[in-house]
C-alpha cells in the first residue's frame, strides 16, 4: 500500500497477526457459545435469531478457515481484504443482531483498531469508513422494519465516529511505535558498527591489553597481548601458570598501587614488557586492566638514533680511515710476497691482511646503515622468486653445501623489495651454511615457505642442523655489533631485521627441534600499504 505500512515479514507484525487472528477466533466461540445457550433470546430482542445464529456459525467457520489457510499473509492485499471481510461480516452480525443494543457495534471498533496498526493512512481509514457506513446504514434500514430502532440512531453514530477516533488514534500510535523502533534499530546498528570498530582498533594496537577479573581469569585479550605473552588461547584461562612474572608484577601493584612496576620476560627469546595496571569496578565486580608495553621497540629506537649518528660519522671520516687503511694492506700484501720473509713474519703479515679487510667490512656494513636505499616494494610471487634465488645460490654453493626448497600449496604473495630480501636472505642462508658446517661434513639448508594459520601470512623459514644459537645469547643476536665469531662483524642479523621491517616483515629466531637454528620471515599482507 503505501511507504509507511508495516512490513509484514518483521516479527512484530507476524505477533501483531497472531494477535488478529486470535481476536476473531475468540469472538467466534463466544458468539457461537452464546446462541447455544438461552441468553440470546433475552439479549437480542429485535434481532432475527435464526440468521443471526447462521452468521455466528459462518463467522467461526470462515475464521477457522483463514487462519488454517492464511496463517501467514505475505502481502498488503491479502490483509485489507481480510480486514475488509471481517468487517462486513461483522456488519451483518451487526444487522441480525438486531442493531445497536446487540453489542456487536463494540466488537467492530476493536476489528477496525486492530487491523490499523498493520493497515496505514488510506486503506485502514478505508475499513473505519466502510465499517462507520455500515453500521449507520444498516441501523437506518432496521428502523424501517421496527420502528423502535429510530431510537438507536445516536449510537450508533457514536460507534461510527469511534471507527474512525480508534483508526486515526492506533494508526498515531504505530507510526510513532514504528519510527521509535526505527530510531532504536540504527542506534543500535551504530552501537554494533562502533562496538566491532573498537574490537578492531583494540585487536590492532600495538599495546597489549588484558581484563583480568578476581580470581586473574582472563576476560578479554587482544592479539598482541597474546602475542608478546607468547600464548595463543588465554581467553577464560586463569593467567597464574602463563605469566608467573606478572601475577607477581600485580601482586606488587595490589599492595602499593603508586610504584611504578618493573620490566619482565615471558621467555629467555621473549620481548622486554614493562606492565600498567588499572582497577576496573562494575558494581559488586571488580576488575583489573592491565597494559603491556613492548620495551624493546623502544630500545631498538634509541638504538637506531645511535647507529644514524654513528653512520654520519663514520661517512664523514671513512676517507680518513680508508686510506691509510688501503696502504696498510698493501703494504702487508706486498711484504707477505716477499722471499726473504720469515715464517712467523708471513703469518703476521696475513694477520695484518685479515684484520684490514674485517675493518674494511665493518666500515661498508656502517656505512650501508647511513646510505641504505629508500625501500621500493611490489607485489611479489614468492614461490616464483624462491625458485629462481635457490637455482642462482645453487650454482655458486661448492659440492659440500647444499639448499634445500620446500613450498606450501596455492598462492603466496607479499609486498617486499625483491633486492632487499635477497640480501636478507643470502646472509640467513650463509650463516646457515657455516654454523651447519661446524658440525657436518656436508652444510645443509632448508628454505620452507607456507601459509601461517595463525596470521594467515606467508611466512618463510630458514632451517640448519647447526649448533644451535646459546640461551645466554638468545635475546641479543639482533644486536648491532653482537657476534660470537671472532671474525663477525655482528651487523649481519641486524641489517637483515632493518631491512625486514623496512618492508613491513618481521625477523625472528625460533630453536628448531632436534637442533639447529630456524630463522622466520613473516610478510606483509600483499594488499597492506606501505
Amino acid at each position: 500500500m503505501t511507504a509507511e505500512t508495516l512490513s509484514l515479514a518483521t516479527p512484530q507484525a507476524q505477533r501483531i497477526l497472531r494477535l488478529y487472528h486470535l481476536y476473531r477466533l475468540s469472538i467466534g466461540i463466544l458468539l457461537v457459545l452464546l446462541i447455544s445457550s438461552s441468553m440470546d433470546a433475552e439479549l437480542l430482542q429485535l434481532a432475527d435469531i435464526e440468521l443471526f445464529r447462521t452468521g455466528c456459525w459462518l463467522y467461526l467457520v470462515f475464521n477457522i478457515l483463514v487462519v488454517v489457510l492464511l496463517e501467514r499473509p505475505s502481502r498488503q492485499g491479502q490483509l485489507f481484504t481480510l480486514a475488509m471481510a471481517d468487517a462486513l461480516t461483522l456488519c451483518a452480525l451487526f444487522y441480525a443482531g438486531g442493531g445497536a443494543p446487540s453489542g456487536i457495534g463494540n466488537l467492530i471498533v476493536a476489528s477496525v483498531a486492530i487491523s490499523n496498526v498493520l493497515l496505514r493512512q488510506r486503506s485502514g481509514l478505508l475499513i473505519a469508513a466502510v465499517s462507520a457506513i455500515g453500521i449507520i446504514y444498516l441501523t437506518f434500514f432496521i428502523s424501517y422494519h421496527q420502528p423502535a430502532a429510530a431510537n438507536h440512531f445516536v449510537q450508533a453514530g457514536s460507534l461510527g465516529a469511534l471507527c474512525f477516533a480508534a483508526a486515526l488514534l492506533v494508526q498515531t500510535l504505530a507510526r510513532r511505535l514504528q519510527v521509535s523502533e526505527d530510531i532504536a534499530e540504527k542506534r543500535a546498528a551504530d552501537v554494533d558498527n562502533l562496538e566491532q570498530l573498537n574490537a578492531l582498533i583494540l585487536q590492532r594496537m600495538r599495546t597489549g591489553i588484558l581484563v583480568l577479573d578476581s580470581n586473574r581469569q582472563v576476560l578479554l585479550a587482544n592479539q598482541s597481548a597474546l602475542t608478546l605473552l607468547g600464548h595463543q588461547h588465554l581467553l577464560g584461562e586463569v593467567i597464574d601458570p602463563y605469566s608467573p612474572q606478572l601475577v607477581e608484577r600485580l601482586r606488587q601493584w595490589l599492595i602499593n598501587p603508586s610504584m611504578a612496576s618493573r620490566s619482565m620476560t615471558t621467555s629467555a627469546i621473549g620481548p622486554v614488557l614493562r606492565p600498567g595496571f588499572i582497577a576496573l569496578t562494575r558494581g559488586s565486580h571488580r576488575h583489573t586492566l592491565v597494559f603491556l608495553d613492548d620495551l624493546s621497540q623502544i630500545s631498538q629506537q634509541a638504538q637506531q638514533l645511535k647507529l644514524a649518528a654513528l653512520g654520519r660519522l663514520t661517512a664523514g671520516i671513512a676517507h680518513e680511515i680508508r686510506n691509510p687503511l688501503g696502504a696498510i694492506s698493501h703494504a702487508a700484501q706486498l711484504l707477505h710476497e716477499s722471499e726473504e720473509l720469515s715464517g712467523p713474519d708471513r703469518r703476521l703479515s696475513e694477520i695484518i691482511q685479515d684484520q684490514s679487510r674485517r675493518m674494511n667490512l665493518v666500515i661498508e656494513n656502517v656505512l650501508q646503515l647511513s646510505r641504505r636505499r629508500q625501500t621500493e616494494p611490489h607485489l611479489l610471487d614468492l614461490k616464483q622468486w624462491l625458485e629462481r634465488f635457490v637455482s642462482d645460490l645453487r650454482s655458486r654453493l661448492s659440492a659440500e653445501q647444499s639448499v634445500h626448497l620446500e613450498t606450501g600449496d596455492g598462492t603466496l604473495t607479499t609486498r617486499m623489495d625483491a633486492e632487499q630480501l635477497q640480501q636478507v636472505l643470502t646472509n640467513l642462508v650463509q650463516n646457515g651454511l657455516r654454523y651447519s658446517g661446524q658440525l657436518h661434513e656436508k652444510a645443509q639448508v632448508w628454505l620452507k615457505l607456507f601459509h601461517d594459520p595463525h596470521s594467515e601470512l606467508p611466512s618463510l623459514e630458514v632451517l640448519d642442523d647447526g649448533p644451535g644459537v646459546a640461551t645466554e645469547h638468545l635475546t641479543k643476536i639482533f644486536e648491532p655489533f653482537f657476534t660470537t665469531e671472532s671474525k663477525g662483524t655482528g651487523l649481519g642479523l641486524y641489517l637483515s631485521r632493518e631491512l625486514c621491517e623496512s618492508n613491513q616483515a618481521n625477523l625472528d629466531y625460533t630453536p628448531r627441534e632436534g637442533g639447529g637454528s630456524c630463522m622466520r620471515i613473516t610478510f606483509a599482507h600483499p594488499f597492506k600499504l606501505s
